[in-house]
């Protein structure tokens, strides 16, 4: 009974998981290999939350809790990045570590975004292209990325409410059953003592 009623309630559900993978695959595509990196350690932080909640292991859960307060800072500084608030950039190679001239994916491929190129000269023979600009996007990557991590910092503190409720909720069914007596093994043989001391004397009989 208490497997069944307790697994109810994971604070750990797909829309978790699901959100945190999509914000996984952009990034990659976009080559940001720090956010790769810290959507990858929340990725494992999300599944050790789920295997706490499961397996009914409070200290994993408050790993999870402790980690949402870390998330929600990390989202806040990508928002200041793409907002170039505090004398952020959005044009810098911070999020790349400094090894690559990559951007966010969405500020090619955002909803109606068209890449505009045109021929390289001075090479012959060739069929590349050189990229120019983009034009026609109907909005600026930056408020994408900005509502990106303004959703993942909603999803962090309803997690971490749930978290804290679940974590609330084993803790009462823990001293509920010391109270009780269920980690007492004594009082099963006192009560099958006596019975089955007559038992015997009746055999003998």
């Amino acid at each position: 009974l208490r497997i069944n009623t307790l697994s109810c309630n994971s604070p750990f559900p797909s829309p978790f998981q699901l959100a945190a993978l999509e914000r996984q695959v952009f990034d990659f595509l976009g080559y940001q290999w720090a956010p790769i990196l810290a959507n990858f350690l929340h990725i494992i932080i999300v599944i050790l939350g789920l295997f706490g909640t499961i397996q009914y292991r409070p200290r994993y859960i408050v790993v999870y809790a402790i980690w949402t307060a870390i998330w929600v800072t990390w989202n806040i500084f990508i928002i200041c990045f793409y907002l170039e608030v505090g004398g952020l950039s959005k044009d810098s190679e911070l999020l790349t570590f400094n090894i690559s001239r990559h951007q966010s994916w969405w500020s090619e491929n955002g909803p109606g975004c068209v890449k505009k190129e045109a021929s390289m000269s001075g090479l012959k023979g060739l069929d590349s292209h050189s990229y120019i600009s983009v034009i026609g996007c109907a909005l600026e990557y930056r408020y994408i990325e900005v509502m990106h991590s303004s959703f993942q910092i909603l999803i962090a503190l309803v997690g971490f409410v749930y978290a804290c409720y679940v974590v609330s909720v084993f803790t009462e069914e823990e001293d509920s059953f010391d109270f009780i007596g269920g980690f007492d093994p004594f009082p099963l043989y006192h009560v099958n003592e006596k019975p089955t001391n007559l038992l015997f004397k009746q055999t003998y009989l």
